[in-house]
């Protein structure tokens, strides 16, 4: 069977209707569909016609529009937030204790020994610099001080502000050194916003100003308006290098706070894991009773972990080893109640400056991050915290960036050592981490490390703080961290209200630390206080909890709807219109195929009579051309006198003498005949 008629006879087929040309199978369409306006173009008269069909293309233009609008609703994938209220019997969270002082400081003092003599030296030259009483003591181990020295910025000058090293000695020459004239430091600063810019460094009692060489005023001598020294830490990248950065601060304490955190943490990076972990407080001395609802318990119902930032840290109901335990009734009588003991008086005096214990509630097998997450239980208080749970329930992709268990986040979990859950705080940590190992060689003390990476110390990394400090300063890997970790889909939060009373009463303080001191200590004498003591009430105010679920706020069938429904309202239309014409452009796809085929077709047959230029012989020509090799066939055209005489030979016979005439085309005399 021919192409081109199977094709025909298939459009005939499909449209059932006239239509050969797009033409005849628009007005055929027009005249069959059931949306509003194109009939009306085809049946109306002129004027009408034209009003019908601007009608028509102006709403399917509406109709287009507001379909585009609502598919990019959709495609946004937002969300709405459901908050639901429920009431069920809860896990109690998991509660993480620390000192807030890391080490027992008659155990570090041996290593923060030269430190401690360094910072006291400085802040004697600082407050007191005409009764300077070191004379006679060991000599300081200024190699120490001068891997991150402390320095005095004078500010009196805000264009030009000169630096002043404290442990400098020979005053006259250092005042020839300009050590800043082609160099601009950046500083950073963490409480007052300061900034310090290059300029010579001078001699400590003068400053140069033009031509004129003043003298500055001595610091002891100076009235409040005239006190303008920043105290402030210096940065180098290496020792003795030009490269230096100034983190100065509103406060000399903040300075002196920072600075003693870094030489430290270069110190104890050193020191392996059991020997921080024995320097640390202890559970059995830490944690003097515990009661959780009506059963007793001890140190031993808590798991220990280090924590860079506080040392040893307990945790109880951490749910690692055993079931977590369930709170039976809601109430200060069902919760969890702990006497701590901070020791306060072993507290090393430049570390730590709040004294208290630290304390978080979180998930159960969940890394406690203290730092961000934790509160302040004050000493000599008693701190009733009363805690409200709130779910949170995100829509993962395509509605929100956010993991189940951070498999597909980019970035490798440093904390799962602890055998912990995902959380954006260690992701965050992990990734901070990662840049600062491949951009400055070396681990920070207060995170995980890598495996086959050492922590950062000031004799194999020099410049390690320069580089610690431009990183966390620097806005662009903040955003790639960012950017890189994701929230967790599920969550719990508590939501803590806290009071807090004097304990014990001057009434009873007596006889509850000489029960306490006992119980510790097994000694008569009293040797506890007020300042070591802290009584903690951890419980539930109630059973209520609240869930916080998101849900997808355009669903397939609202964007089904909606286009429907501006679909009806605008043109009159339905699903069958749109399957009508849908059909049309079927049809048109038929139509434009048989005339593919026909063109085709007629290009081969031009080609054909390009290389045959002459009329084709006819059958009989052909016949006699097979059996007469003298024939030859006569162009059409030729002259008469110009052409060739007729070759001889038998002609071919006539095949109009076998046809049968019909009976009514005989003449009368054959029928006489």
């Amino acid at each position: 069977m021919n192409l081109k008629k199977y094709l025909v006879r298939a459009l005939h087929r499909l449209q059932k209707g006239p239509g050969y040309t797009y033409k005849e199978l628009l007005v055929w369409y027009c005249d069959n569909t059931n949306t509003h306006g194109p009939k009306r173009i085809i049946k109306e008269g002129p004027k009408k016609k034209l009003v019908w069909f601007f009608l028509t293309l102006l709403f399917a233009s509406l109709v287009f529009w507001q379909w585009g609008i609502l598919i990019n609703t959709y495609l946004s994938y937002n969300v709405t937030s459901t908050l639901s209220i429920g009431f069920k019997t809860m896990k109690f969270p998991a509660v993480t204790i620390c000192n807030a002082n890391p080490f027992k400081y008659s155990e570090v003092k041996p290593l923060l020994r030269e430190l401690d003599r360094l910072i006291e030296a400085a802040l004697e030259r600082i407050l007191q610099p005409g009764n300077s009483s070191e004379n006679g003591s060991l000599p300081l181990n200024l190699e120490l001080w001068n891997q991150i020295p402390l320095v005095l910025i004078d500010e009196h000058d805000k264009d030009n502000p000169i630096i002043l090293d404290i442990f400098e000695t020979n005053q006259t020459a250092a005042a020839n050194e300009t050590a800043m004239d082609n160099r601009t430091s950046e500083s950073s600063d963490t409480a007052g916003g300061h900034q310090l810019f290059g300029g010579n460094k001078t001699m400590d009692n003068e400053t140069t100003e033009g031509n004129q060489t003043t003298a500055a005023p001595a610091p002891g001598n100076t009235t409040s308006e005239e006190k303008k020294y920043k105290l402030a830490v210096k940065l180098c990248s290496q020792q003795g290098s030009d490269n230096c950065t100034y983190r100065n601060f509103s406060s000399a304490a903040q300075a002196v706070t920072e600075w003693y955190i870094l030489q430290s943490t270069s110190i104890l990076s050193k020191v392996p894991l059991h020997e921080k972990i024995r320097m640390g407080y202890q559970a059995e001395d830490m944690i003097l009773a515990c009661l959780y609802g009506a059963e007793p318990c001890n140190y031993k119902n808590f798991t220990q972990i280090y924590h860079p930032d506080h040392g040893n840290c307990y945790i109880f109901n951490w749910g690692m080893d055993e079931e977590a335990l369930n709170s039976s009734n809601p109430g200060a009588e069902f919760g969890l109640k702990l006497i701590l003991d901070i020791s306060q008086q072993d507290y090393i005096p430049y570390l730590s400056s709040a004294a208290g214990a630290r304390l978080m509630l979180h998930q159960q097998k969940s890394f406690p991050f203290l730092k961000d997450q934790g509160i302040y239980a004050m000493a000599g208080t008693e701190t009733s915290i009363g805690v409200l749970v709130d779910e949170l329930e995100r829509m993962g992709y395509p509605y929100s960036d956010c993991t189940v268990n951070g498999s597909d986040v980019p970035v490798q979990n440093l904390y799962s050592q602890y055998n912990t859950s995902y959380s954006i705080q260690a992701c965050l940590r992990s990734c901070f981490q990662t840049h600062m190992v491949e951009i400055c060689g070396c681990g920070h003390y207060m995170f995980p490390l890598p495996e086959g990476v050492n922590y950062c110390n000031n004799e194999d990394n020099p410049g390690w703080a320069y580089c610690y400090s431009s990183l966390r300063s620097s806005i662009k890997q903040r955003q790639i961290c960012i950017d890189s970790c994701k929230e967790t889909c599920n969550d719990t939060q508590y939501k803590m209200t806290i009071s807090m009373a004097d304990w014990p009463s001057e009434a009873s303080e007596d006889w509850i630390f000489h029960i306490l001191s006992y119980e510790r200590d097994m000694s008569t004498n009293v040797t506890l206080d007020r300042n070591g003591i802290i009584k903690l009430n951890i419980y539930f105010q109630e059973y209520n909890y609240r869930t916080i679920s998101e849900s997808a706020a355009t669903t397939i069938v609202w964007l089904l709807s909606s286009l429907g429904g501006q679909f009806g309202f605008w043109m009159g239309g339905s699903v069958l219109c749109l399957i009508e014409f849908g059909e049309i452009i079927i049809d048109s796809l038929w139509i434009t195929i048989i005339n593919v085929i026909s063109w085709c077709k007629g290009l081969k047959q031009r080609r054909a009579r390009a290389r045959y230029p002459d009329v084709p012989p006819t059958v009989s020509e052909l016949v006699e051309a097979h059996t007469n090799l003298g024939f030859q066939h006569e162009a059409v055209g030729a002259v008469g006198a110009q052409a060739l005489p007729p070759e001889p030979g038998t002609p071919p016979p006539n095949y109009d003498s076998l046809r049968v005439q019909p009976l009514d085309t005989l003449s009368p005399d054959t029928d006489t005949e």
